[in-house]
């Protein structure tokens, strides 16, 4: 078990704290009879090989031992390896959402990345060691490079992708982070596809596996199992965006309607469901926007609504939506409030009146302001109040 572990040159991988020579210990530990003992080993990887959504030289090196613990008999965290392998991949997956991932481009450029890691001044092809800031790349070169680094962690835990298959019949916890790990590899479409449709039932009775299933069948080009008629609405909450993300401007009414009523907060958050950290409504949202602009004026007037109840990550995944449907372009410049057409209008209006939506466990929440400002809209509630009375 784990052999080659330790011939791994670790100390000369760098990860999020620097050299990478604790990353040994912490995938033995994963193994620990010892609960804590697994939790903190967890809780470190999380934070050195994947940190806040970004990898580094020493991840894709450790991928192939956590594909060995998660199919271990003695592995006790599967669903959460799932999660941290998935994390990798991903880095957050609203940046990937509605879509999907969009690994042709980012193999594309990924060429000429494996030139620059060798060339690079103060680079060691063979630790990824740190690059020499007396000569630093270019721009372009560097983008090769952190794709190749990328494309290179993608891959590693794309082999696990027949192991992600064997899980679906795993327990349901596990089951459901399987599902979604396999939505992001499109390369291995058919044989996921397959094996989505083919996912047990059992244990599944409130929908979240089937919900989850679905729409990764959805982001691999296929149509899901489970119909809009399934009695569980989670259930249909996902067969709804599955379609919605196969069939775009012919999504069907009946599909609709289930993602407008999500929209709207109807069916509130499940962090059961892994995709957007279980905002059904924002996903609802982004859903939507495949569909085209008929359903535009619906869909904003529910996550308005939605956003005028919740805060924090809640409120700025809802925003999030809620701007690009309203702005289907980031302005280059600031315009006043009676120029903003009425779409706009409506979202800043919402924002005046929602001082919870701006908080964060009671506080101002920095990352609203930051993505207002990217549309150059007032980027605190104090000023968003004056600006829409101006």
């Amino acid at each position: 078990m784990l052999n080659g572990l330790d011939d791994v040159n670790w100390a000369g991988l760098a990860h999020a704290y620097g050299p990478a020579a604790d990353v040994p210990g912490q995938i033995r530990d994963l193994l620990s009879p010892d609960a804590s003992v697994r939790e903190r080993a967890l809780w470190s990887l999380h934070g050195n090989i994947y940190h806040q959504g970004t990898i580094y030289q020493a991840t894709a090196h450790a991928v192939p031992f956590l594909l060995e613990v998660l199919e271990s008999p003695e592995c006790r965290v599967r669903a959460e390896l799932l999660v941290l392998l998935t994390g990798i991949v991903t880095g957050f997956d609203e940046m990937w959402l509605p879509e999907g991932m969009p690994v042709a481009e980012r193999r594309e450029q990924a060429i000429g990345g494996d030139v620059v890691l060798a060339s690079a001044p103060g680079f060691d092809p063979e630790s990824w060691g740190d690059l020499d800031d007396d000569e630093p790349l270019s721009d372009e070169d560097m983008g090769r490079l952190y794709s190749y680094i990328w494309v290179s962690a993608y891959d590693a835990v794309r082999a696990g992708v027949p192991l992600f298959r064997r899980l679906l019949r795993s327990e349901p916890a596990v089951r459901c982070m399987a599902a979604y790990a396999l939505a992001w590899f499109p390369e291995d479409a058919e044989e996921s596809l397959r094996a989505l449709a083919a996912i047990p039932a059992d244990g599944d009775g409130e929908g979240v596996v089937a919900a989850t299933a679905s729409v990764a069948t959805g982001l691999l080009g296929g149509r899901p199992a489970t119909g809009l008629d399934d009695p569980r609405p989670l259930a249909r909450w996902g067969a709804a965006i599955a379609l919605a993300t196969v069939e775009c401007r012919e999504t069907p009414d009946e599909a609709v309607e289930v993602l407008v009523a999500a929209a709207s907060g109807e069916m509130g958050e499940d962090e059961r469901v892994p995709f957007l950290d279980g905002n059904l409504a924002a996903y609802a949202g982004a859903a939507l926007r495949l569909t085209g602009d008929r359903h535009a004026d619906r869909t904003l007037d529910a996550l308005l609504g939605h956003l005028s109840t919740v805060s924090g990550v809640s409120a700025l995944h809802v925003l999030q939506e809620a701007l690009q449907l309203a702005f289907p372009s980031p302005p280059q410049d600031r315009v006043g409030y009676p120029e903003l057409d009425d779409r706009q209008r409506r979202l800043a209006g919402t924002l005046a009146a929602s001082p919870q939506a701006w908080l964060l466990e009671g506080r101002n929440f920095g990352n609203i302001g930051m993505l207002l400002f990217e549309y150059k809209l007032p980027s605190t509630y104090e000023t968003m109040r004056e600006y829409v009375t101006s």
